[in-house]
């Protein structure tokens, strides 16, 4: 029973933290390296709207979303889209902002066990004999509903149907009018609003520390490659497969082990099946 009922949370905590990089580039094709730094940033400057300015909670986290998702719009459009299609300097272009976002973050004071944000809710309640606080539930619950808004809103609205002609051909999308630049930058902002859902929602179970968007960052990566490049469903899927995976290896072996779990999906992945679970790119047999 803990083993499930950990294992859910953990997973639900990974697909929280990799939907954003995987929306984004399953639009734009363009790899967020700086997807851990708007998981951290928005941590921070929701603890600062709430503690230092005494906002109401809620506020500081609605607003704190909303310069996530300014932040990374203004990183497309004035960065990443003179960089756009030359792959390697996407990468660059993004980690660098990242590094910059943190290190800056970092020597700029923040840092230390210091920081922390509140849960939603305490008190805990028994599911068979495994205690589990109400913060993980709501964290769960939102996760799921997240994922089901996500499908509905690619699914039946005009924004999300342009976004998802554009991430099956973006030259067709193009033919038909769809500003792919715009598109571009309205997934680089949808998807740092999704960072931003993840830290709210998992940074009060911890503290809110610069070393965790390097952790975010590589786990978003491990979801994406597993579940398949471009595919945010494949993502959610994948991001079940390594969190029991994660589990089973901190019951059975020990918890500094879980890094080394998502790394290996990660090389197992490529070397087994480059395209992911439910990824579409060429396979290496068809490329070689």
């Amino acid at each position: 029973m803990e083993i499930l009922v950990y294992g859910t949370i953990n997973s639900v905590s990974l697909a929280l933290m990799g939907l954003g990089f995987a929306m984004i580039y399953g639009i734009s094709r363009v790899p967020n390296f700086a997807h851990g730094a708007l998981y951290i940033i928005c941590g921070f400057v929701t603890w600062t709207l709430f503690y230092k300015l005494g906002l109401p909670y809620f506020i500081a986290i609605i607003l704190s979303l909303c310069v996530n998702g300014i932040l990374g719009m203004f990183m497309y459009r004035f960065i990443l889209i003179r960089v756009r299609g030359m792959n390697i300097s996407e990468i660059i272009a993004s980690y660098a902002i990242g590094l910059a976002i943190l290190e800056g973050l970092r020597y700029g004071g923040f840092r230390g066990m210091n920081y922390t944000l509140p849960v939603f809710m305490e008190g805990s309640l028994m599911i068979g004999n495994v205690p589990l606080d109400f913060h993980r539930l709501i964290m769960m619950v939102i996760g799921i509903l997240l994922v089901a808004g996500l499908w509905v809103f690619t699914h039946h609205t005009r924004i999300g149907l342009a976004l998802q002609g554009m991430a099956q051909d973006e030259r067709a999308a193009l033919m038909l009018g769809i500003d792919s630049d715009f598109m571009a930058m309205l997934a680089m902002g949808f998807g740092a609003v999704l960072a931003g859902v993840a830290a709210t929602l998992i940074l009060p179970l911890g503290n809110i520390v610069v070393e965790s968007g390097y952790n975010v960052l590589i786990m978003s990566i491990a979801v994406c490659i597993v579940g398949g490049l471009g595919s945010w469903m494949g993502a959610f899927f994948a991001a079940f497969i390594i969190g029991y995976a994660q589990i089973l290896t901190v019951v059975f072996i020990g918890s500094h082990f879980q890094m080394v779990v998502a790394l290996l999906a990660i090389i197992l992945t490529l070397i087994l099946k480059p395209s992911g679970l439910f990824g579409h790119q060429k396979e290496l047999e068809e490329r070689v």
